[in-house]
C-alpha cells in the first residue's frame, strides 16, 4: 500500500530521513565510547557521575529522538510510491539492519540504566567490540540501499 501525494514531498522526506539517520548514527558511534571510559573508572567517583550525565544526556536528547524521526520518515518513504521494489531482496538485507541497529539501540538504553546504578557486569573490553557494531550494521545498510545487491 502506498499513500501517492507521499510523492511530491519525496525529496524533502528523504533529505530529513537522512538527517536522523545521521544523527542516530552519530550517538550509536559514540555512546559505546562512553561505555568503554565508564567501565575503567571508579563507581562514585566525580568522572563516573560526569559520564553518567554524558550518558543521558545523549540518549534521550539525541539518540532517542534521531531514532523516532528515522523510523518515522523510513516508513513515510516506504509508503512513498514507486520507492520500493517488493519484488527485490535487498530490502530484506537493509530491514534486517536496521532492526539490528534498533535492537543494539536498546542494548544501549539498557546498559545506561545499568551504569546509572552503578552496575558494571560488562567489561572495558566487551564495550569496545560493541563499539564496532553500529558501524558493521551502517555498512550492511549503506550497501543494500546504495548497490541493492539483489
Amino acid at each position: 500500500m502506498t499513500i501517492p501525494w507521499l510523492a511530491g514531498l519525496y525529496p524533502w522526506t528523504k533529505a530529513l530521513h537522512l538527517i536522523a539517520v545521521f544523527a542516530w548514527m552519530a550517538g550509536m558511534f559514540y555512546l559505546p565510547r562512553l561505555y568503554v571510559y565508564h567501565s575503567t573508572v571508579p563507581v562514585g567517583g566525580e568522572a563516573s557521575e560526569m559520564l553518567k550525565v554524558m550518558e543521558r544526556r545523549l540518549l534521550r536528547a539525541i539518540i532517542n529522538p534521531a531514532m523516532a524521526a528515522a523510523w518515522l520518515l523510513g516508513i513515510t518513504l516506504v509508503l512513498t510510491p514507486g520507492i520500493v521494489d517488493w519484488h527485490a531482496g535487498w530490502w530484506h538485507g537493509k530491514m534486517a539492519g536496521f532492526l539490528g541497529m534498533s535492537a543494539f539501540h536498546g542494548t544501549l538504553a539498557a546498559a545506561r540504566k545499568g551504569f546509572a546504578r552503578d552496575e558494571r557486569p560488562k567489561t572495558e573490553r566487551y564495550w569496545r567490540i560493541a563499539n564496532e557494531v553500529p558501524t558493521l550494521l551502517l555498512i550492511l545498510i549503506v550497501i543494500m540501499v546504495i548497490v541493492k545487491p539483489f
